[in-house]
């Protein structure tokens, strides 16, 4: 280190020395590498000021905060700011936040209820047999609900005709529905409808032409 030399007489060597002294006391505790910091004031009237040797930084006593990174005055290194924490989903806050994945909807299976058997039937059939009395008679079913039909009866309305067109007679007889008519399904049946063979003597016939059916 430089000396430092004064003309001021002895009073003023043993001044000079003093300053010295506080300045290498100053340097020795602010120096340590990294740069120190000495409080800088209004210089004594009767001292001389001494231009500081060695790396030191100079802060003004009324900013007590030191830079970012370097030594506090009394030779600890103060913290530098914490970097702001890295997010996923949340930059405008700097929370880190991590989604999961919504859970998928289960599908509730959503069956109407079923509708009840609808029969209908068409026009009757009829085909002439071998016997006067009996004709085969043909119906065509279809049940258009939703519901099949399990049970029921036909009821035949079958009429004597004489020989001039004249009907003399109606004569009813019932049979089973072919069941069962699945919902929305259609079903032909024919049956043989006969009278007793006295009812249609020589000349006459019969025509059954009358259909009434009761299902469930």
């Amino acid at each position: 280190m430089p000396r430092s030399t004064w003309t001021a007489g002895r009073r003023g060597a043993l001044l000079g020395a003093s300053a010295a002294v506080v300045c290498m006391t100053l340097t020795a505790c602010g120096n340590t590498g990294d740069g120190g910091y000495v409080a800088v004031g209004p210089p004594r009237p009767s001292a001389t000021a001494v231009r500081p040797t060695g790396s030191v930084t100079l802060v003004p006593l009324d900013d007590p905060t030191p830079p970012a990174g370097s030594k506090s005055p009394a030779g600890g290194a103060t913290s530098a700011p914490a970097p702001a924490p890295s997010s996923t989903t949340g930059a405008k806050s700097g929370r880190s936040t991590t989604h999961s994945p919504s859970p998928t909807p289960t599908a509730v299976p959503t069956t109407a209820p079923a509708t009840p058997a609808a029969l209908t039937w068409g026009e009757p059939a009829r085909k002439a047999t071998d016997h006067r009395w009996c004709e085969d008679v043909t119906l065509s079913f279809r049940n258009s609900g939703g519901t099949a039909v399990r049970s029921g009866t036909v009821t035949f309305g079958t009429h004597i005709i004489g020989a001039l067109g004249i009907d003399w007679a109606t004569i009813g007889s019932a049979e089973r529905l072919p069941v069962p008519i699945a919902a929305h399904a259609r079903e032909d049946h024919t049956w043989t409808v006969c009278v007793d063979a006295w009812r249609v003597p020589l000349g006459t016939h019969i025509e059954t032409r009358d259909v009434s059916v009761e299902w469930r």
